[in-house]
């Protein structure tokens, strides 16, 4: 069966705070919760929202919509509720489960009846889903102002997860920490599914601190860990705060891990130098978008080279036509919900998803990304930003008469999201007003007012003459 759990047994699959859960126990409760999903009729597309912080329900319930063959649509609860509104409205929900802290707040949605997280029904299983029936529907930003549903098939996850599993050296014996948000890919597919479909163990954790990371690896209980090139940056500052004594301990632990990964974002090299001095571990880097999975990655157990996102992984084409990067292979994404448009423009004649990033191949088939078709894209602590996406939400103020919005290179978070604005509005005011309305990572952390924004003869701001007026600026 597609996007399946092991074979049940007593063997803990999952852990969260003080609580486990075997995987013959999340057997038991997925079904449970796929009984309810059948109840409401044909699963077939039938889109159903997960409203659910990191944690066991969480995952109990993204198996019980697979076992069930209907369309798994993860839900940020951290997100505003503007943005969530958005995201109910545009994907049509047909059900929803909702975890108990996650009720006052779905309260002030426009959700469907929400489905009972119980497991005290009984139990049914849906045949096995038809392989091109949608699996997941992940929300992205594009080059348009509003995200964009992703909508992968059941043979396209099962394709994502298979080809990691055998790259990586996924095995039952592996116990992974989950940090990432569960409404991306990396965090949901790489690390959970991952985890979950070869047996392993996943320990899940609804928020990073550097103190919780380093304290786990020293604790030896994982050997699994992958996050962003942020989250390194934070993880050696901390380091370099402790004692010597402490520094040993953790070093040491770090250096028997089996695996860790970055991606997201590009890892810079004095950051995974840096790394590998205090683990002994080059972290390994990979590529890969929403709308694909993975397509390429540095080799498991050969070299991995610095400043590469390595090869295309198993049973993935990548190409490169006039330099962009074009991806081919059965993890590909089936569409975007409902925009004919964008499904038009993203693929070829001939089939191959293209990505939108520029990158190059050496003489050894390594891939290194140069940057990004559209400068509208921006990448900022490993999630992808459409700089359109925050200025529409920014010219919703009535204050804001005209706005532009860059990605600055940092090198802690890959891009810092800036703002040049036109407006009567205060850049504080304006920051507490957007958190309202849009993901936090999506805010802008500078701000720049000007009497007027350079334009080209057509009236398109010109955002190359504004990037310089930021440069040699100092953090306020």
């Amino acid at each position: 069966q597609t996007c399946a759990l092991p074979i049940c047994s007593s063997k803990t699959a999952l852990v969260f705070q003080e609580k486990s859960l075997s995987f013959a126990d999340l057997d038991s409760w997925s079904n449970a919760l796929a009984a309810r999903i059948l109840s409401l009729g044909d699963p077939k597309e039938r889109r159903i929202g997960i409203l659910c912080p990191a944690s066991l329900e969480f995952a109990a319930s993204l198996f019980g919509i697979w076992k069930a063959g209907a369309l798994a649509v993860p839900l940020q609860p951290a997100h505003p509720e503007a943005e969530l509104q958005f995201l109910i409205k545009d994907s049509e929900l047909s059900g929803v489960f909702i975890h108990g802290e996650c009720r006052p707040l779905a309260q002030k949605l426009p959700l469907p009846e929400p489905l009972s997280l119980s497991r005290d029904e009984s139990a049914a299983l849906a045949p096995s889903p038809d392989p091109n029936n949608g699996a997941l529907m992940i929300y992205t930003s594009g080059t348009t102002s509003r995200p964009k549903g992703v909508i992968s098939t059941y043979s396209a996850v099962n394709s994502q997860v298979s080809c990691l599993l055998s790259a990586w050296g996924w095995s039952e014996s592996d116990r992974t920490l989950n940090i990432l948000p569960l409404h991306h890919v990396h965090g949901l597919i790489n690390v959970l599914a991952c985890s979950i479909m070869t047996g392993a163990q996943c320990e899940l954790h609804s928020k990073f601190s550097p103190e919780l990371v380093w304290s786990r690896i020293a604790s030896g209980k994982i050997n699994v860990f992958m996050a962003v090139p942020t989250i390194y940056a934070k993880l050696a500052k901390h380091w370099e705060t402790q004692d010597t004594a402490t520094q040993k301990i953790w070093s040491l632990a770090a250096s028997q891990m089996r695996l860790m990964v970055s991606g997201s974002a590009a890892l810079p090299a004095a950051l995974s130098n840096k790394w590998l001095s205090i683990t002994q571990h080059r972290l390994l880097e990979r590529y890969g978008m929403t709308e694909i999975g993975m397509a390429l990655s540095n080799p498991y157990e050969s070299e991995r080279r610095v400043g590469t996102v390595g090869k295309p992984l198993p049973g993935v084409e990548v190409r490169l036509e006039a330099g962009e990067i074009q991806v081919r292979g059965k993890n590909i994404f089936r569409e975007y919900w409902r925009r004919p448009e964008a499904n038009a423009n993203s693929f070829t004649d001939d089939g191959w998803f293209r990505t939108g990033d520029i990158a190059e191949i050496d003489g050894d088939g390594y891939f290194r990304i140069l940057g990004r078709a559209s400068q509208d894209i921006l990448k900022s602590g490993g999630f992808k930003i459409s700089a359109l996406e925050v200025e529409s939400a920014i010219l919703e103020n009535p204050d804001v008469e005209d706005v532009a919005v860059l990605g600055m290179a940092d090198p802690e978070w890959g891009e810092r999201v800036v703002a040049v604005y036109v407006g009567s509005q205060e850049s504080a005011a304006l920051t507490e007003w957007l958190k309202q309305r849009i993901a936090h990572y999506k805010v802008p952390t500078r701000w720049l007012r000007l009497p007027a924004l350079p334009k080209n003869a057509m009236g398109k701001t010109v955002k190359s003459e504004l990037r310089a007026l930021f440069s040699g600026l100092q953090d306020p």
